[in-house]
């Protein structure tokens, strides 16, 4: 395992006090090192699981020829350029079980979608494309070719192809496709555990009286809706108190049972409390300044075998931050495979002030207007305290390290929420 200072030294120009957000990506995907661990799961729970290994099929998909669509199945060799085509109906081939009779030239088989292509036919002919009358069907010239609306037996998968591989996430799609192998359990890596806890003597938990100078702790619940839509076991540690004896106890007792811990509040310079003495005290921790905006201060690094990221206290840094950074570290600890989501381009609907040297998050709401163009409007108040705006908000506009002032019109990279909160 990796220690920060072998880390740093691997990277040309770390400076952990003028640090990039693609610096800080880096350096993070060298820290990371993912869980091994697996169970079989049945495929009812295994929605947003991590895939242990290669998923080989069992069986072909479809498993023999068959029907694209309800109509008239024949061979295909009788049709004729710029010529209609004739045939009489000889019987029905339902889904579900094999047509047992022979087609012979001249005649064809009432088919479902489906159903089994007998041997020797190889086109259907759509039910609207044929008009029907006195027992025959005709099918207009250069209505279709031979071969149209025939499914070929492994089109989607071969026995012994793979069908999912090692890392991917299982979405519903993967999970019918599991079920379409006749597959009911899938062997995945455990849930990764998180261990989440607020800092700061001002912080009060809900149904704690208020008083002077405290605020309510937003932080928890969002961190706590974040990890779990990541679909990790959230370990949650409440608030703990800026003193010495029970901020030791809780990052002891973190580490002994997380994979990662996440902090909020205790890691900008100049904190007057021990949020950071204890991070130092009991690990080997990095206090960064990154440059980008909400979110500057952060720590990263390991307390025992866990991973631990150290937030900002302000709900939107703490927000940001996590989808900047935490986001992409956990899915890596997860074993995913899964890249980051691309960034989208839209019209920014008015003109934003930005200084080079940072990248900068906005909050924004991005629409399609009339043209079809995407256009991107920021949402109220860009405070890092002010959580409306990020509840308004669909996406963040991604202002990057060198750009500078956005004019209206101009183009800018939005990176959509897309249920990660």
């Amino acid at each position: 395992m990796k220690t920060l200072a072998d880390i740093a030294a691997e990277l040309e120009g770390y400076d952990p006090q003028a640090l990039s957000v693609d610096r800080a990506r880096e350096f993070l995907a060298r820290l990371i090192e993912p869980i091994t661990d697996t169970q079989a799961v049945d495929i009812f729970s295994a929605l947003d699981r991590v895939l242990a290994q290669d998923v080989i099929s069992p069986v072909s998909v479809p498993p023999h020829d068959n029907s694209a669509m309800d109509g008239y199945a024949f061979d295909g060799s009788q049709l004729v350029p710029d010529q209609a085509l004739t045939l009489t109906p000889v019987g029905t081939a339902l889904a579900g079980q094999a047509w047992q009779g022979t087609v012979s030239a001249g005649q064809c088989l009432r088919i479902m979608t489906g159903a089994v292509m007998p041997a020797g036919l190889d086109t259907v002919v759509p039910q609207e494309l044929a008009s029907v009358a006195q027992n025959q069907i005709t099918i207009a010239a250069n209505a279709l070719r031979r071969g149209d609306n025939r499914r070929f037996l492994g089109e989607d998968l071969l026995a012994g192809s793979i069908a999912l591989h090692k890392g991917e996430r299982l979405t519903p799609a993967a999970l019918g496709l599991l079920a379409s192998l006749g597959m009911a359990k899938v062997q995945v890596l455990r849930r990764l555990r998180v261990a989440y806890f607020s800092t700061g003597n001002e912080i009060l938990s809900l149904g704690e009286p208020t008083r002077e100078g405290a605020v309510f702790d937003s932080n928890r619940y969002t961190v706590f809706g974040l990890l779990t839509r990541l679909g990790c076991e959230v370990i949650d540690m409440g608030v703990v108190r800026d003193e010495p004896e029970r901020l030791e106890a809780a990052f002891t007792r973190a580490a002994a049972q997380a994979d990662a811990i996440i902090t909020s509040g205790g890691v900008s310079v100049g904190e007057a409390d021990y949020t950071k003495l204890m991070m130092k005290q009991l690990g080997d921790v990095a206090f960064w300044k990154i440059a980008m905006r909400p979110g500057r201060p952060m720590a990263v690094g390991r307390i025992g075998q866990a991973a631990l990221f150290g937030l900002p206290g302000n709900p939107v840094a703490v927000m940001v931050t996590f989808l900047a950074f935490v986001r992409g570290a956990l899915l890596q600890m997860m074993g995913s495979g899964a890249k980051a989501p691309p960034l989208l381009r839209a019209r920014s609907a008015q003109s934003m002030r930005k200084k080079p040297g940072r990248t900068e998050y906005q909050r924004g709401v991005v629409s399609s207007g009339a043209d079809g163009r995407l256009s991107v409007q920021i949402t109220g108040n860009q405070g890092s305290g002010v959580l409306s705006s990020m509840v308004q908000a669909n996406g963040l506009i991604v202002l990057s390290h060198e750009q500078g002032n956005v004019a209206l019109g101009d183009e800018v990279d939005v990176m959509m929420f897309d249920g990660a909160i």
